[in-house]
């Protein structure tokens, strides 16, 4: 009985770990300018346009870690995935 159950259980887990990953990659927004961002929270990923970066490539910002004047931002530019909004 149990011998059925468990493909049906690593399903469910595979299925839920896709959504996870389609989630937080959901969760970054994308902005034209970086002065448009304002408050970072740690750990936030934001995405900007401004044409900083070479062709195919696009500004990330994240908030890397927390500091006595607030949250630090990282900035790399990483491979564009999509089409150009």
């Amino acid at each position: 009985m149990t011998r059925h159950l468990i493909p049906g259980i690593r399903s469910l887990v595979l299925a839920g770990g896709m959504l996870a990953g389609f989630t937080v990659m959901a969760n970054a927004e994308q902005v034209s300018r970086e002065s448009d961002i304002g408050h970072l929270r740690l750990g936030q990923r934001v995405f900007v346009d401004d044409g900083s970066c070479p062709v195919g490539r696009i500004k990330l910002v994240t908030g890397a870690k927390l500091s006595t004047a607030g949250v630090v931002r990282t900035v790399a530019c990483v491979a564009r995935s999509g089409a150009r909004r």
